[in-house]
């Protein structure tokens, strides 16, 4: 009868894993896509050197934006399974994916005023390993160098015409 108890909890909560995570990770892919639309005039590169502009750079400033997501207990179950019959661990690349684009949003939104960010390098890692070494949840550290602009001169010729 203890097993029979056992099971039925295990069970429970996989399914609730399942629909709560399902749930939580559609939301907050939806979240990210709007916020992405919301932030992509800020052009974000890993390259070392300011895109290219004729205008000045006025100030440059260091941009962070960190998120820790935990992983659900669905997940954790099927990345178990993954482990002893090998492949990719789809459930994982899904956390990660998300903590990524998170992080760099967060970035983005620490420096609204930048006119890019350059140098953005990603850090990644588990802050809890849980039982049995199991990843608990993920930590991503988005940083980069946010460059301020001078405003755009005006062009003379421009003015002198339209007076």
């Amino acid at each position: 009868m203890d097993a029979l108890i056992q099971l039925i909890f295990f069970f429970t909560l996989l399914i609730a894993g399942y629909v709560f995570g399902k749930i939580a990770e559609k939301r907050h892919y939806r979240s990210i896509m709007e916020r992405e639309r919301q932030w992509m005039q800020i052009p974000t590169t890993s390259g070392r050197h300011i895109l290219v502009t004729d205008r000045e750079v006025k100030q440059v400033q260091l941009a962070t934006g960190s998120v820790v997501i935990s992983v659900d207990y669905f997940k954790r179950i099927v990345a178990g399974l993954r482990n002893i019959f090998g492949g990719n661990v789809q459930s994982y690349e899904t956390l990660v994916d998300r903590a990524r684009r998170e992080a760099v949003l967060r970035m983005k939104e620490s420096c609204p005023q930048a006119d890019q960010i350059i140098n953005l390098r990603l850090e990644t890692s588990s802050i809890s390993k849980g039982k049995k070494n199991q990843v608990g949840a993920v930590e991503v550290l988005a940083y980069g160098t946010a460059v301020y602009l001078s405003p755009a001169a005006t062009d003379p010729a421009a003015t002198a015409t339209a007076s």
